[in-house]
């Protein structure tokens, strides 16, 4: 997916990433989640006809309404108990598997070459501070998701991906004019809610090497001078 327009008459003054499938690689499903502390989560516990209740517990949680507890217990019983909230805590620690390779780098380059970056993703306060590095005892340590000038995530702003007063927000708070930002995210939802903003925007592969996606397109369609 190409981004639009690909004639641009603003230069590119604030590149923005989405965090999870674009800097960081996160687990795409509570089993891959299970696996990775030994959980062993079945199919016939996390029942579909429940993923609408899911999904909206996750998006209060994402938006600041609730506290990371009162997630956990939330989710819990969703499965009528089968999983106890210490099991999904363990499980949502654990959710971000590591940085992406090249990233912190490419960001990096993009300021010496001018360029400010950006954060704007749909997170909550857990992930947050373990992207932070603010988790006493947190085994992993990150270094591209400190890097950019400006970041942005939904638990702070009070909204959410893709409704639009999130990017109006980000544009407003940083002092960047839509057509000056160029934004990475790996679901297209989000990609073109960012369009009908004003805002470059491409698709992300997160099964990819997501820094090279994304110097290929600053550099080959943006023409930034990335070393």
């Amino acid at each position: 997916m190409k981004p639009t327009p690909t004639n641009v008459p603003v230069p590119i003054q604030l590149v923005v990433f989405d965090l999870g499938g674009v800097v960081v690689r996160i687990c795409r499903s509570i089993k891959e989640a299970g696996s990775r502390v030994g959980i062993d989560v079945a199919e016939e516990d996390i029942a579909p006809e429940r993923r609408a209740e899911r999904r909206a517990i996750h998006r209060e949680y994402e938006l600041g309404r609730m506290t990371c507890d009162e997630f956990f217990v939330a989710i819990s019983r969703t499965t009528l108990g089968k999983y106890s909230p210490e099991q999904f805590r363990a499980m949502h620690e654990h959710w971000i598997i590591g940085e992406y390779e090249g990233v912190a780098e490419l960001i990096d380059d993009l300021h010496a070459a001018g360029v400010q970056t950006g954060i704007l993703s749909n997170t909550n306060a857990s992930h947050w501070s373990i992207m932070h590095n603010r988790r006493t005892g947190h085994p992993m340590r990150f270094v591209a998701p400190l890097l950019p000038r400006h970041p942005h995530a939904s638990h702070l702003l009070g909204v959410a991906k893709p409704d639009g007063a999130i990017y109006q927000a980000l544009a407003e708070r940083s002092g960047f004019a839509p057509a000056s930002i160029m934004f990475f995210d790996d679901l297209a939802d989000n990609i073109n809610a960012a369009r009908a903003e004003g805002w470059h925007a491409h698709q992300i592969d997160h099964a990819g090497n997501t820094a090279e996606q994304m110097r290929r397109v600053l550099r080959e369609i943006f023409g930034i001078p990335l070393r």
